[in-house]
């Protein structure tokens, strides 16, 4: 299956990114830019809405 992976724009020319790609099921894959041969992670619609909102409420933010 052929995904278009998408980077977040602050990566820039990095190779140490997050990677994401929707998934023609509705899931969402994650995978490690510096392993992109190697395995993704799959969440379903609500599970990355859950983590993208978790984000934008600062859930993950050092302290």
């Amino acid at each position: 299956m052929n995904l278009v992976w998408r980077s977040p724009y602050r990566c820039g020319e990095s190779s140490w990114c997050v990677q994401v790609a929707h998934v023609p099921d509705g899931r969402v894959a994650v995978r490690d830019s510096k392993d992109a041969e190697g395995s993704a992670l799959l969440f379903t619609p609500g599970e990355w809405s859950a983590f993208l909102a978790g984000v934008r409420d600062g859930e993950f933010d050092l302290p």
